[in-house]
């Protein structure tokens, strides 16, 4: 890390998603002069094609026994359900679904739970922030979220189940029958059951935080945006150094590792056990439709998003290759639920599909990574990227600048699972 020389510190952020963004806005904050490095369209990023939700309330990591134990009844080949597996690839994903299993262990779990319950207590204020930083308070939206049940079970079961569960700062209490009436000119109906989630978010839309971000850093003239390659990152003695794929190098005095899935093979000494657990959405015109929060259909582990006068519809967890071929039967799965859902549908549908960056234990590398001066990770924030881009950018910055960091973060340490593994297929 840079030390108080009185000359102005570098950095190289390797990412220019949600989370290489906000990275470069806290240190440019710090006076750091900042280089982005990145390459492909905004649109590649996982956090681009998310659901817009700031899900606070997801503190329980999906590395659980209870939710290992669900798996076969959500396979998407078996039950239509949500997860899926390319089982064409298991020298993809067997390697790191050993480890998954290990993580869901009890003790292991509830670590998880606690680290990350304390992690996401901090990730609405540092969207506040942000959002009043980039003069564009309107860029959050605080007005929770809803879950709504139409299926044939009855939805009590499910309902207690998660009223009884901790939603860390965000509170859930039932629908009242005047507020699933109020759904009728959205739905076309009265759903059999619903939830009212208070203290989440969601923001206008992904594609405008990011376009707010890149502006904000491409006004700044101490900061650099590159549509370049980093094909390897080392550190030593002398501090880090990144290669380009051009021929050049950097010898910046940090270097933060935000590249997604890219993260994976670029540092020398350090390759994390990402996988690429691949979401889906389409989205499509509404037609001037009642405004609403975003809503969760539970009975398909679908959320929907309004975002201006598109809405978009989210879902699956599929661990496969990064460059396997779409599976064009999850966009026709969500195209029905939506159809089938009553919601307004006014135009053709759009699609899309990301690659999540995922650890086994579900929660983000962040910080220095050991034995390598310089280099910090901030990486594999899975389906929460973009809740937790600002709180990761606050912490990336205090370790940046020697200072003190708002919360322990020996759980998040970037070597847990060691410093070199074995490349995923």
């Amino acid at each position: 890390m840079p030390e108080n020389t009185g000359r102005v510190a570098s950095s190289v952020v390797v990412g220019g998603g949600i989370v290489g963004l906000s990275c470069a806005l806290r240190l440019r904050a710090r006076g750091m002069h900042v280089t982005i490095m990145n390459v492909g369209a905004p649109q590649d990023a996982a956090s681009w094609g998310n659901a817009g939700h700031i899900a606070v309330e997801q503190v329980m990591p999906l590395a659980s026994p209870q939710l290992l134990l669900s798996a076969p009844g959500r396979l998407f080949s078996l039950t239509g359900g949500a997860l899926d597996i390319g089982w064409r690839y298991v020298g993809t994903w067997l390697p790191w679904c050993l480890r998954y299993i290990r993580a869901c262990g009890g003790a292991t779990a509830r670590r998880g739970h606690l680290a990350l319950r304390e992690l996401l207590s901090h990730a609405l204020p540092a969207w506040r922030r942000m959002a009043c930083d980039l003069d564009d308070p309107g860029l959050l939206i605080e007005t929770g979220h809803l879950m709504l049940w139409n299926g044939a079970q009855d939805p009590l079961p499910a309902m207690r189940a998660i009223m009884s569960s901790d939603h860390g700062t965000a509170t859930v209490r039932p629908m009242a029958q005047h507020e699933r009436e109020g759904l009728v000119p959205l739905l076309g109906h009265v759903p059999r059951g619903g939830l009212v989630f208070d203290g989440t978010a969601q923001v206008r839309a992904p594609a405008l935080v990011m376009e707010a971000l890149r502006n904000r850093l491409h006004a700044d003239s101490g900061c650099e945006l590159r549509q370049q390659r980093v094909i390897r990152v080392t550190s030593g003695p002398q501090g880090p150094r990144v290669f380009v794929a051009d021929g050049t190098s950097l010898s910046p005095d940090v270097v933060v590792m935000a590249a997604g899935m890219g993260t994976r093979d670029i540092v020398q000494g350090w390759t994390p056990p990402l996988i690429a657990e691949r979401g889906y959405h389409v989205e499509w015109d509404h037609g001037g439709a009642p405004v609403a929060p975003p809503m969760i259909f539970a009975d398909h582990s679908v959320i929907v998003s309004r975002f201006g006068p598109r809405m978009r519809a989210s879902t699956f967890v599929e661990f496969t290759r990064a460059d396997a071929p779409p599976d064009p039967r999850k966009w026709q799965s969500l195209e029905r639920v939506v159809q089938n859902s009553g919601l307004p549908v006014r135009s053709n549908f759009s699609r899309w599909v990301g690659c999540r960056p995922t650890l086994p234990d579900y929660l983000p590398a962040i910080g220095p990574i050991a034995g390598l001066p310089g280099v910090i990770a901030a990486c594999g924030h899975q389906h929460l990227g973009l809740t937790l881009a600002p709180f990761t950018a606050d912490l990336v910055a205090a370790i940046a600048t020697h200072e003190e960091t708002p919360l322990d973060l020996h759980a998040f340490r970037p070597d847990r699972f060691g410093r070199a593994q074995a490349n995923a297929a």
